[in-house]
């Protein structure tokens, strides 16, 4: 049975408001809660980019039983691996167990800004397997000293570490990066339903795993509402992550989003009232075989209505289909 779960977008919501709506999501129903980890937002339309440890730190005191996530962190720029595992070893402890970290190889939007430039992407995925290996190593709760190719760490200890560590999910998009990642991960992420992913996945992994995706919507009782909405704040997601991953700044995603029209984003978002169409979104995901599958609310001015009235009639339609 897959399993569906809510964003905590915090490019679009200051972080008192996504504190409040994780506690309603989890009410609502949702499986599990997300949270991206920007220092920007995609579009200056969005308006907003709280540190997401802190809002995800308070989720875990105002929900129960609901799992945590981010979708995706960094640790090899903004945040050395070693500031990581502390940090994931205290959400594990704060939400009793319920937190997965979700690791990624990064944005330039968001890494740049320590002002050590941007790696290509081979650089970046190997940076990142190393990063992977000290978190694993900090999180038995050892003394841990590292010497490796991109990073060190000196004499260093987690003292507050949860037993067994913290389950890590890893952002994989082909062959390469499924070759490198599956063997050290222990779940699959991905931003494209392809079905070749999960199969290389399941290949190369050695046990059982969770393949986790995510999938805009945009609800709106009016649909020219909708689509305006999800056109002003989520064009930017047309680019496709071989350019998302390189725009350096929201000033940048604007200009590459320029020419996209409000008809293109309404053909690739589902937007509307209709929530037949709106779980119909998700369809690709389930039939790529993924198990877990975020849904993003586009929008601050809908969501807490959205989560209201919309979100567990929503939820009863997709969990159909899956």
């Amino acid at each position: 049975m897959a399993r569906f779960g809510y964003t905590l977008m915090a490019e679009q919501s200051g972080p008192r408001e996504l504190v409040r709506y994780a506690r309603a999501a989890e009410e609502a129903g949702f499986d599990f809660e997300v949270s991206s980890d920007h220092y920007s937002p995609w579009l200056t339309s969005q308006g907003h980019s709280a540190y997401a440890w802190s809002v995800l730190g308070a989720v875990a005191q105002v929900t129960e039983s609901v799992e945590l996530m981010t979708y995706v962190t960094c640790p090899t720029m903004r945040y050395h691996p070693a500031v990581v595992a502390q940090k994931a070893a205290t959400m594990q402890l704060l939400s009793d167990g319920r937190f997965l970290l979700g690791l990624g190889s990064g944005e330039s939007l968001n890494e740049h800004v320590v002002g050590e430039g941007w790696p290509g992407v081979g650089t970046r995925q190997a940076m990142l397997e190393e990063a992977v290996d000290i978190i694993r190593e900090l999180h038995t709760g050892e003394l841990v000293t590292f010497d490796g190719e991109y990073f060190r760490v000196d004499s260093a200890r987690i003292w507050d570490v949860p037993d067994g560590g913290v389950p890590i999910g890893i952002a994989v998009s082909g062959g390469d990066s499924i070759e490198r990642f599956a063997p050290i991960g222990d779940h699959m992420i991905a931003v494209t339903p392809e079905k070749d992913i999960v199969t290389g996945w399941d290949v190369a992994h050695p046990g059982d795993s969770r393949k986790i995706g995510q999938v805009p919507i945009s609800w709106d009782p009016d649909m020219d509402a909708a689509i305006e909405r999800a056109h002003d704040q989520f064009r930017w997601f047309g680019g496709g992550w071989a350019v998302n991953a390189d725009l350096p700044t929201p000033a940048g995603f604007e200009a590459a989003s320029r020419f996209v029209r409000p008809e293109d984003v309404a053909e690739s978002i589902a937007c509307g009232p209709d929530l037949d169409a709106l779980a119909e979104s998700v369809r690709p995901f389930l039939d790529a075989g993924f198990t877990d599958i975020a849904l993003v609310q586009i929008g601050d001015e809908q969501q807490e209505r959205f989560l209201a009235e919309v979100a567990e009639p929503l939820l009863e339609r997709v969990r159909a289909l899956g």
